[in-house]
Parts: structure tokens; C-alpha cells; sequence
């Protein structure tokens, strides 16, 4: 029957994931040039609005509806949240099912077979903030140089044709793609969340080409504070981005929150730790950086490993995300503004591949467990094939989407070099984040 612990739970960590999008506002933002930081925040707060709107339409449904029949698509079943509304009327007008539960069909659907369970309709709002800052995290990598409407009519198609099907692709249940054929674990998101905004950033980026003066002028943050306000946040969303995703108020939602904690402290360090043998100077926005790394690293591991292990997968991101960003943009030679791509692309995928090394076999949703506890490599090939499907998928889809949407848009992404050079936040909003102040309103 409904367990009203959960219930509690998942709300809590509903609105916890809802605040993280503002956070991710406040820590592009700061990020951001002076002259752009409106520009930044407000496509942060489009795509929230954006995917709120089109998650209840359809998203909901083309994600989690449908029988599980299909491998790469959920269904219309639920196209408007009506079945939710339904099954909410039943609830309250006192309507049994076939196990004699409370409407325990559609949208408030609770198996039988477990002891505790909350209403299902709190899910739909719960995968929705995944699915915002999922796409609020793409807009960090085109930064300062793309059309806003362009951004918002690539969000409008993305959350649908790309976010909704790869998250029924992993946690589709029985009959999904990555999740069950292949037998990947992705816990909280790392291919939903984290590898998908992360890849479709570097596309954006690659195809809007490069920002004037980059490799030349220092694109330095223009507010420090702002970047650790939006990392506290962000922190703090986390808790309930990664505790929730077991869906219950349990040890496994206690594990994972643990795991949060320890590889997001881990993160810090060790990031800390290379600044100073590389720069030989520890700052704010890299103890922030490393944060963020830690958090995506733990995401897709959180509820399958033991806290020994969140630490190393800590210790271990933040070297390999500090040289995507600061080696490998740099050599490649991809105007990536905000590092959308060298954290939760990157890290996405180390996260992933370590979670096919130290996921406890007890833990894991498959009968594998990885290769540290087990000496089996069936479950890590499963992450490496996974992530490589995920990537593949996004790819393509995302090359093919960018390039529907340049048309669409007189066959530039781009905003005019004037428009550049004067920044957005004027020359696109009207507005400046910092106006100047002469005693007069």
C-alpha cells in the first residue's frame, strides 16, 4: 500500500531536484562573461519553462508510457498526464484494484510485490526536473554566440526526440535497450543526464564554431561568488537528485546519499590538489569545478557502491575532467564556453565505466556485479557498451536536430558579429545584469 515515509520522500526530493536548474543559472552565470550573464541565466530559465510545459503534453508519456514492449519508446497512453488525474479521482473516491490497493493503475501505479510505496504521480514531476536540467546544462556550452530562439526551439524538440527516448532506453524497465537488453546500470543519470547534455553541447558548440578572440583573449569568470552560490546549490539538489533516484525512504537511499557526499568532498580535494601542482595556486571556481565532478562521477554509481569506493571515483574525475578542460578543449581546439561537455560529458563517462568496476553484486540491478568483486567483466562491458550506444544515439540525433533547426532559422545558429560583440544581455534582452548606477532609477 501507499507508505506515506516515501510519499514524503519523494516530494522532498522532488523540489530538491527542482532547485538545482536556478543553481545551475547562478553557476553558469557567474561563469559567464559580464556582458552575457542575462543571456546565460535566462536560457537556463527558458529551457525550465520550456520542458515543464512539453514534459506534462507528452514527455512523460513518450518516456514512461506504454507496456515496456518497446526498446526505444514509452507510449501515448499518458499524453497530457490525463491517466494521473484519473487515477487520483479514484484514490479519493475510494475505487480498489485487483490487489484491493487504492488506484493503483497508470500513473499511481504500485507493485504489488513491494512492501512500500508512494504514488507514482510524484514521479512525473520528479523525472521532470531531470529532465530540466538536463537541458539547462546544454546551453553552457554555446554560451555567449547562439540564438536564443534557436536555443529555445532546439530544447523544445530535444527534450522529446532525444531526452525522452535514451531515458526510456535505460530505465525503461523490462524490454528498454540499455537497461535491460544490455544490462547497464545507470543509477541517478550519468548516460541520461549527464553524457547526453554533455555530447549535445559539444555538437552545438562544434557546429556554431568558435567565439571571437577565443585562444586569444581570457574568458575569465566575471563572478566568482555567483559560482560558488550556484555549486552550493547545485550540492544541495544533489542529495535528492541521487537519494531519490532509489524511490524509497531506505538504506539503499541513505547509501546513496552518503556516496554523494563523499565523492563530491573527494572531488574538491583532488582538484585542489592539481591546481596546485599544475598552477600552483588553489581557487573558488576550481574547488567549485571539482564539486561538480565528484557529483557527476557518483551519479550513475550512487546506490552501488560502498563509500570507499565514491571517494576513489572522487579522487579519480577531477584529473581527467581538469585535462579535458583545461588540455584537451584547449589542443582540440572546441569553443566548449562553460565546460558543458569537459565535466558532465567526461565525467559522465568515467562515472559510468567506474561503476562496471566497483558496483556491489548485491546492489546491482542485473545479476552482475563488477569486476573488482566478482572478477567478471560482463558488467563493465555492459557500461563501455552502453555509454557507446548512448553517444552513438545522441550523436546522430543531435547532428541531424541542429541541422533542422539552423534552417529553420535562415541557415545560421548564430547570432550577427555586432550582436557578439556588444553582448547579449543588451543586444538580445535588453537588459544588463549590472547596469550602471548614477542616483537615478
Amino acid at each position: 500500500m501507499i507508505d506515506t515515509g516515501s510519499t514524503g520522500f519523494m516530494l522532498v526530493c522532488t523540489m530538491l531536484v527542482l532547485l538545482m536548474t536556478p543553481g545551475l543559472a547562478f553557476f553558469y552565470g557567474g561563469l559567464s562573461r559580464r556582458k552575457n550573464v542575462v543571456n546565460t541565466m535566462v536560457m537556463i530559465f527558458s529551457a525550465l519553462g520550456i520542458v515543464g510545459v512539453i514534459w506534462v503534453v507528452c514527455g512523460w508519456s513518450f518516456a514512461y508510457g506504454g507496456d515496456g514492449s518497446l526498446p526505444f519508446f514509452g507510449g501515448i497512453d499518458q499524453l497530457g498526464c490525463l491517466s494521473a488525474v484519473n487515477d487520483v479521482l479514484a484514490e479519493a473516491k475510494g475505487v480498489p484494484d485487483a490487489y484491493g490497493i487504492l488506484a493503483s493503475q497508470g500513473a499511481l501505479a504500485v507493485d504489488p510485490e513491494l512492501g512500500s510505496a508512494y504514488p507514482a504521480i510524484i514521479d512525473i514531476v520528479f523525472q521532470m526536473a531531470f529532465a530540466m536540467i538536463t537541458c539547462a546544462i546544454i546551453t553552457g556550452a554555446v554560451a555567449g554566440r547562439m540564438k536564443f530562439g534557436a536555443v529555445c526551439a532546439f530544447v523544445a524538440v530535444w527534450v522529446v526526440i532525444v531526452y525522452a527516448p535514451l531515458a526510456h532506453m535505460v530505465w525503461g524497465g523490462e524490454g528498454s535497450l540499455i537497461g535491460e537488453t544490455i544490462g547497464a546500470l545507470d543509477f541517478a543519470g550519468g548516460d541520461v543526464v549527464h553524457i547526453s547534455s554533455g555530447l549535445t553541447g559539444l555538437i552545438l558548440c562544434l557546429m556554431l564554431g568558435r567565439r571571437k578572440g577565443f585562444a586569444v583573449l581570457s574568458y575569465r569568470p566575471h563572478n566568482v561568488p555567483f559560482v560558488a552560490l550556484g555549486a552550493a546549490l547545485l550540492w544541495f539538489g544533489w542529495f535528492g537528485f541521487n537519494a531519490g533516484s532509489e524511490f524509497a525512504a531506505d538504506g539503499v537511499a541513505g547509501l546513496a546519499l552518503l556516496n554523494t557526499v563523499a565523492a563530491s568532498a573527494a572531488g574538491v580535494l583532488s582538484w585542489l590538489v592539481v591546481e596546485r601542482v599544475k598552477v600552483g595556486k588553489c581557487t573558488l571556481v576550481g574547488a567549485a569545478t571539482g564539486l561538480v565532478a565528484g557529483l557527476v562521477a557518483i551519479t550513475p554509481a550512487a546506490g552501488f557502491v560502498e563509500p570507499w569506493a565514491a571517494l576513489v571515483m572522487g579522487v579519480m574525475v577531477s584529473p581527467v575532467v581538469y585535462a579535458a578542460i583545461s588540455v584537451a578543449k584547449r589542443k582540440i581546439g572546441y569553443d566548449d564556453a562553460l565546460d558543458a561537455f569537459g565535466c558532465h560529458g567526461v565525467g559522465g563517462i568515467v562515472g559510468g565505466v567506474l561503476t562496471g568496476l566497483f558496483c556491489v553484486p548485491e546492489l546491482s540491478w542485473t545479476d552482475h556485479g563488477g569486476l573488482l568483486y566478482t572478477g567478471d567483466w560482463s558488467l563493465l562491458g555492459a557500461q563501455v557498451l552502453g555509454i557507446i550506444v548512448t553517444v552513438g544515439f545522441v550523436v546522430v540525433a543531435d547532428i541531424v536536430l541542429a541541422l533542422a533547426v539552423k534552417a529553420c532559422f535562415k541557415g545560421s545558429l548564430r547570432v550577427s558579429a555586432e550582436d557578439e560583440a556588444v553582448g547579449l544581455d543588451v543586444a538580445v534582452h535588453g537588459e544588463s545584469a549590472y547596469p550602471a548606477y548614477l542616483g537615478l532609477d
